[in-house]
């Protein structure tokens, strides 16, 4: 009767096209050793990247590499693509958001050009971490998503 009073199931989306791993198999111990919090990894296959959660864009890095978002209830999650992709200074990155900016689950929120990191050596495996204000394990396996595709 009053279903308009339920509170909406948290939701994590994939935020890319591409292989979902766990975060223990990234090759930096900052994210695989979880120092910046829990979450998962997947190695894109394109440069189209979308928001795993909705909330608010707490930071767009001005070199694109990374954006936080921040739900109502105070869940951060931060999405950094690639490794050590911060030496780009902003170079190849598109940011489609701004810092502020309100964010839907499943909105593109910056593409990246693939072929340009690749050739450049770049990892271009994309984190999505935890800092604080959600407690949940991610236990995956290796699987195949779509960006947007409901993981969690």
């Amino acid at each position: 009767m009053f279903g308009f009073l339920k509170k909406e199931a948290f939701k994590i989306l994939a935020p890319a096209d591409g292989e979902l791993i766990p975060l223990a198999e990234v090759p930096d111990e900052v994210f695989s050793q979880k120092v910046m919090g829990d979450g998962f990894a997947v190695i894109p296959a394109n440069g189209r990247v979308v928001a795993p959660i909705s909330g608010t864009a707490v930071s767009v890095f001005p070199t694109g590499h990374a954006v936080g978002i921040e739900t109502k209830d105070g869940v951060e999650c931060i999405v950094h693509i690639g490794l050590d992709t911060v030496e780009l200074n902003g170079e190849g990155f598109q940011p489609l958001i701004g810092q502020g900016e309100k964010v839907k689950a499943g909105q593109p929120i910056l593409t990246f050009d693939k072929d340009l990191f690749e050739g450049k050596g770049y990892n271009l495996t994309t984190m999505v971490v935890f800092p604080s204000g959600y407690e949940h394990a991610f236990e995956f396996g290796h699987k195949t998503v779509a960006a947007g595709e409901q993981v969690v």
